[in-house]
């Protein structure tokens, strides 16, 4: 049977019932001829009719070698078509015959004998254009040699996509023979590979005969299974000649080495985007903390699942570390951050607290190397080397962390200590890129965070020394109750040069003092320092505001910061008077029981160090009760208002009913004061109470 119309059935019919027939027959165009025994034609297919010119009327009864056979070998014809009908074995050859056109073509037989249910005999001839034989030979040796020899690997996939035939390329690729492929599916031949999407598009070019061309695929085969291969696939729908889908071709290409280069690019991109993006977060104040809070967020996710920031606890003290090879390391947690790890970030040092690594951790070891320590694939012998105890090994294990990488913090050549990095959720092992961005990443941070430590240290020293200079006064005197508060300025500018001072005179009186440096870091701070200590000297000398103020505008002649502001008042609890000079600072504000608050109106001055200006005194009254704030313009400015609504605000938290005076000094700081306010405050409160008399009464 043939034809696009016809029926036929596998070797699994029973079960799958009857299918196309392929389109080989067709293509062949076989012409069917039945002979009996005189060799007289009984049947003449209409391929017959076709090949050789005669109609079935024509040909039926005719003998068969005078219309189908060239005169020149009709004997040897008659020949072997006896001996076919003698012996039963059949006979194949090719001869020229006379077409009834008289056109003359090469024609291949195949004769056989044949035997009926009564014992006759009959001879059955094939026959085909040896010419389309000839082609089809051409056309199965060169697909055979091309599929054979081809470097791509080829295959030919049912429409169940199960392996029909592979060439020896793609067998050597997938490293299984080709007879282990045929009857099984990419699936059960390639487990390590992601079929879905090559199965997907396989139907897809089953159902609609589109071609697919350069599908990706990744994944890992026998033949290498240590190394993650690329392939790209092409796949085409295959067609009989009649149009019945046979199934798929896939032709598979190697692109591994082009894949590694475009995921290599890919990976310096990321670099170069990861280092751009720390060039901008990293190192945005000189706060030590907060720089390594910024070095730990770049860090995660996308290079790790958990970092922490560790420093030297030498190197945070500011001296230099060198560790000896059985040394451990004692080291200060600066920052850790996770992305989804809790129990990781629970085995993690809290921020702040100093831990000794014994020699034998690997942190201690990139600490004292200074070279990075990488473990691709963290066994459980491993986590004892990474966790501070064994009970944060047991968190580290139980989060699943399975490739560390420690990389040491190197600034000026010194190894301040080491960020270090591990991997929960990325199931991929730290590589050399990232060992690469990990070191790119230490470099710049390093060094923003040694200019931190240094910027802290100097901070803290000038902090220290202003701290030292300023007074530890009584909370009463001779006639004021007094309470204080300094706010070094914020951590992103040095300390100031704001001071403040009581100094009990003679008499019962009080010198109040509050003055401002102009400038900032240890200089300012010397200064304030060498103003404190000659005001205290002239104060005993109960001399006049103005004319101490006068004496300090000299000595700030030679001094590293020579322009400061000052209010000296001199408080005299008998005569229930201040005297007050002011030398270019704010205004205090006085406080009267039933009065609203206000800033003395007082001679504004110049600062002192500008010369050549005389002060002058203004006496205001102070009433047991009455209340005297003097303060430093970091109190009160600040950028976003202006002077005026600053002072306005001061005055009227001050307004109500009265308050405990440190509660007062709490109160203004923390409401007034801004937290990203670069200069500092000093702020001095006084209540005037009666005098204390000679006897210890307290007069009225």
């Amino acid at each position: 049977m043939s034809g696009a119309g016809s029926a036929a059935f596998d070797g699994d019919a029973a079960s799958r019932g009857p299918v196309r027939p392929s389109g080989l027959l067709d293509v062949l165009n076989v012409a069917s001829v039945v002979l009996d025994t005189e060799g007289r034609i009984v049947l003449w297919s209409p391929q017959a009719e076709e090949l050789f010119g005669y109609s079935a009327p024509e040909a039926l009864g005719q003998y068969a070698a005078r219309i189908m056979v060239h005169e020149r070998h009709l004997d040897l014809v008659v020949k072997l078509f006896a001996d076919v009908m003698r012996t039963g074995r059949s006979w194949a050859g090719a001869f020229p015959v006379r077409r009834k056109d008289g056109g003359t073509l090469l024609v291949e037989f195949r004769n056989m004998r044949l035997l009926d249910d009564r014992g006759d005999v009959y001879a059955l001839g094939l026959a085909v254009d040896r010419s389309t034989v000839r082609r089809l030979e051409q056309d199965v040796a060169l697909s055979t040699r091309v599929i054979r020899q081809s470097p791509i690997g080829l295959a030919v996939m049912d429409t169940e996509l199960r392996y029909v035939s592979v060439n020896p390329s793609l067998a050597r690729m997938n490293g299984l023979p080709a007879e282990e492929h045929l009857g099984r599916t990419v699936r059960e031949v390639l487990p390590l590979v992601d079929a879905g999407p090559l199965e997907e598009a396989a139907r897809r070019v089953l159902e609609t005969g589109r071609p697919v061309v350069d599908l990706a695929a990744t994944g890992r085969t026998p033949a290498d299974p240590d190394e993650e291969h690329a392939w790209s696939l092409s796949l085409y729908r295959l067609e009989d000649a009649v149009g019945a889908v046979m199934g798929v071709a896939v032709s598979v290409v190697d692109v591994t080495e082009q894949h590694r280069a475009g995921v290599e690019a890919e990976a310096a991109r990321r670099r170069l985007a990861a280092v751009a993006d720390a060039s901008t977060r990293i190192g945005t104040t000189l706060e030590l903390e907060r720089t390594a809070h910024e070095l730990a967020a770049v860090a995660v996710p996308g290079l790790a699942d958990v970092a922490a920031v560790d420093l030297l606890e030498s190197v945070v003290k500011g001296r230099r570390s060198t560790l000896r090879p059985a040394e451990a390391a004692v080291i200060r947690a600066l920052a850790v951050h996770a992305d989804d790890a809790p129990e990781a970030l629970r085995a993690a040092d809290p921020p702040g607290q100093v831990a000794r690594y014994g020699p034998d951790r690997l942190v201690t070891e990139c600490v004292r190397s200074g070279r990075p320590v990488r473990v691709e694939r963290v066994t459980d012998a491993d986590l004892p080397r990474i966790a501070r105890s064994p009970e944060a090994a047991e968190l580290l294990r139980r989060a699943g962390v399975h490739s560390y990488l420690a990389v040491p913090l190197i600034a000026r050549g010194e190894v301040l200590g080491a960020l270090d990095l591990k991997r929960t959720g990325n199931p991929l092992p730290f590589g050399e890129d990232d060992l690469l961005l990990a070191r790119e990443l230490a470099v710049r941070a390093a060094l923003q965070i040694d200019n931190a430590r240094w910027y802290q240290n100097a901070r803290d020293a000038a902090l220290t020394l202003q701290r030292s200079l300023l007074p530890r006064h009584p909370p009463v005197t001779g006639g004021l109750e007094v309470a204080s508060r300094y706010r070094p300025a914020g951590a992103a500018s040095e300390v100031g040069g704001d001071w403040f001072d009581v100094i009990e005179l003679e008499g019962c009186k009080t010198a109040l003092v509050v003055g401002d440096v102009m400038g900032s870091g240890i200089a300012a701070a010397a200064s304030m320092g060498r103003l404190r200590t000659a005001t205290n000297t002239l104060a005993a000398l109960d001399v006049d505001p103005a004319f101490l103020l006068e004496h300090l505008d000299r000595a700030t002649v030679g001094l590293d910061q020579s322009i400061a502001t000052c209010v000296y008042a001199v408080h005299d609890p008998h005569l229930r008077q201040c005297r007050i000079a002011n030398a270019g600072h704010l205004p205090p504000v006085r406080l009267r029981a039933g009065r609203p608050p206000e800033l003395l109106d007082l001679p504004t001055g110049v600062p002192l160090g500008v010369g050549g200006v005389p002060f002058s005194t203004t006496t205001v009254d102070l009433e047991p009760g009455d209340r005297l704030v003097l303060y430093t313009d970091g109190l009160v400015e600040t950028r976003q208002q202006s002077l005026d609504e600053r002072l306005d605000a001061l005055l009227a938290l001050l307004d109500g009913p009265d308050r405990p005076l440190e509660e007062v000094c709490d109160l203004l700081l923390r409401t007034l004061h801004e937290p990203e306010n670069s200069d500092d405050v000093a702020l001095l409160i006084a209540r005037a109470t009666p005098p204390a008399e000679p006897g210890g009464a307290v007069s009225p």
